[in-house]
């Protein structure tokens, strides 16, 4: 090699060694003297999150369909509930053979639901009420009345077609990996027009794109950036697993590919660094590091599906033995990482992580006839019919709002609101919300609604609603307020290190949080002595007077719940 070329290719080397070099001797020398770096909570760490489908929420136009304008008109209801994040299930266009997770149009408004201008509408009366609005983002699949799908079908080219995944021949694990077991029967399909089997984890109308393909990366980025320009504070990022996936690698363990995550993620933060990606991903406690990132700088928060699984059990065992194994399980993350708990959410309770033991034990408490569960793994039921006890619905609550990291409910379930198994499948736990004693509950004037109002039995909206609960001062409603209060006082719930107490007694969950902060359930029907052996007096949280205990000598009625704060 000439000698002019190599000064010209080894110069910058050597500089690029030099500065490493200096930068890395300066960052030693600055350790020494450096505090450790206080890690500052994110936004969401101590949001109270509440899910919503606009449909059933509020119509204001009397066609029988919920709608943005309705829904503004009951954000003053949910800020004075203490709601800081509402989360909007999809309310794109959609031939709603799956209530919407079908989507035909990424880049616009349901008809039924209203137009553009209404959503911005919406999003600017959120803000005056300072909530924050995220939206659920399905990427894994799309309807197949969408635009792609359809030239998909006839492309011989391979330009539209290696968008979703074809194959000649029908593979042999055609039958596996279906997210809908017990009603799918396949996830590889014949079409008739492509003369190929496509691949879909969920219905056969709901074919899975491909991220092997550059193209459909670059749509999903500009989707994901789209509605964040408009507002849009985070996404709950619909069946992530699936997403990354790679079907031809087999449908049961497939491979993945954590970079189209990371390229999802990168993508909304370019447009909002704090924004909220909070995943759909129900893994075992092993893979939550590759969902989270090593340094948390993949999914910003994912809800624990592990830990409520457990949950479940504990509740059908009256024992939290299981549950508090789950919560340890699952208590390793990176620092700015966040759980999300839930009791109950627009899905089926998956209990598919269970043995058949622990599950047909789920299954005989809260779901014992067979049109009350679902994909031979769930219970399609709301808490409240399923619990059946005043007592241990408002436990389960409290248990909620005290769990190590950021609570999420679903809409009516503040409420108590029942199930309509008459309806097929998820739909059940879907029914249009419960306001009043007036016709359809409040919900809309219309003779006839999309999806009936429940009308009947113990759970009817002439008996639960939202009017009310509010005037019944022991009211699950206002419970539920309550905690929601006390939740925000505490925010070390959110952020600080916890432990669990060994109180000598199994019927008892305490939990210890940082400045002296502990939340203690009895999951019996039976009164419970116990000590905490901490010679401290405690004040009581969820007394009217905040009285003080001696934290020596404690009694919890059946299916009591404590929350104390020590005294120094």
């Amino acid at each position: 090699m000439p000698q002019s070329k190599l000064k010209s290719w080894i110069r910058p080397l050597i500089f690029y060694f030099t500065t490493a070099l200096t930068v890395s001797l300066n960052a030693c020398k600055q350790d020494d003297t450096k505090e450790p770096v206080e890690i500052v909570p994110k936004w969401y760490s101590n949001s109270i999150i509440y899910n919503l489908d606009v449909d059933s929420y509020q119509d204001s136009n009397a066609d029988g369909t919920g709608d943005f304008n309705g829904l503004i008109s009951r954000l003053p209801y949910l800020a004075s509930l203490g709601v800081d994040v509402i989360w909007l299930s999809p309310f794109q266009p959609s031939p709603d053979m799956d209530d919407g997770y079908d989507v035909s149009d990424y880049y616009s408004i349901d008809k039924r639901f209203g137009s553009m201008a209404d959503f911005e509408r919406f999003m600017a009366a959120a803000k005056s009420h300072k909530i924050k609005i995220v939206m659920d983002m399905v990427l894994n699949h799309t309807s197949i009345e969408h635009p792609w799908f359809k030239a998909s079908r006839s492309d011989s080219t391979g330009k539209f077609r290696s968008r979703y995944s074809w194959s000649s021949k029908k593979p042999k694990d055609f039958d596996k990996g279906m997210a809908f077991e017990g009603v799918q029967t396949e996830t590889w399909t014949y079409d008739e027009i492509a003369k190929k089997y496509y691949f879909h984890r969920f219905y056969n109308f709901q074919p899975d794109l491909n991220y092997q393909n550059k193209e459909v990366q670059r749509e999903a980025v500009k989707i994901l950036q789209f509605w964040s320009a408009k507002g849009i504070k985070g996404f709950r990022l619909d069946a992530v697993p699936f997403i990354i996936d790679v079907p031809e690698s087999g449908a049961e363990n497939p491979q993945h590919m954590f970079g189209v995550l990371d390229l999802l993620v990168n993508a909304v933060k370019s447009i909002d660094p704090d924004a909220l990606l909070l995943g759909e991903a129900n893994v075992e406690p092993t893979e939550n590091e590759d969902y989270f990132g090593a340094k948390g700088q993949r999914l910003s928060m994912m809800f624990n599906f592990y830990a409520n699984q457990y949950l479940f059990y504990a509740l059908a065992d009256e024992n939290p033995a299981h549950f508090v194994k789950a919560l340890m399980d699952t208590k390793e993350k990176p620092a700015d990482s966040q759980w999300a708990f839930f009791l109950r959410n627009h899905d089926e309770i998956d209990l598919g992580r269970l043995n058949k033991m622990q599950r047909n034990k789920v299954y005989s408490k809260f779901g014992p006839e067979n049109n009350m569960q679902l994909y031979n793994r769930g219970i399609r039921r709301r808490l409240a019919p399923m619990l059946s006890n005043a007592a241990k619905l408002k436990m389960a609550y409290s248990l909620l709002y005290s769990l190590p990291g950021t609570p999420v409910i679903r809409s009516g379930e503040e409420i108590g609101m029942g199930d309509d198994l008459t309806l097929p499948e998820r739909l059940s736990v879907r029914t249009p919300m419960q306001w009043n004693t007036s016709l359809n509950a409040g919900f809309s004037t219309s003779k006839h609604t999309f999806r009936p109002v429940i009308s009947m039995g113990n759970y009817s909206y002439n008996t639960i609603n939202v009017e009310t609960e509010e005037g019944e001062k022991s009211s699950l409603l206002n419970h539920i307020k309550k905690l929601i209060s006390i939740r925000k006082k505490c925010p070390e719930i959110g952020t600080a290190n916890w432990q669990i107490l060994d109180c000598r007694n199994n019927a008892i969950l305490a939990i210890s949080y940082q400045n002296g902060l502990i939340a203690i359930h009895n999951f019996t029907a039976k009164k419970q002595q116990f000590a905490l052996n901490l010679q401290k007096q405690a004040i009581n949280l969820l007394s009217p007077t905040n009285s003080t205990l001696n934290t020596e000598h404690l009694n919890l009625e059946p299916y009591g719940s404590l929350w104390l704060k020590l005294k120094e």
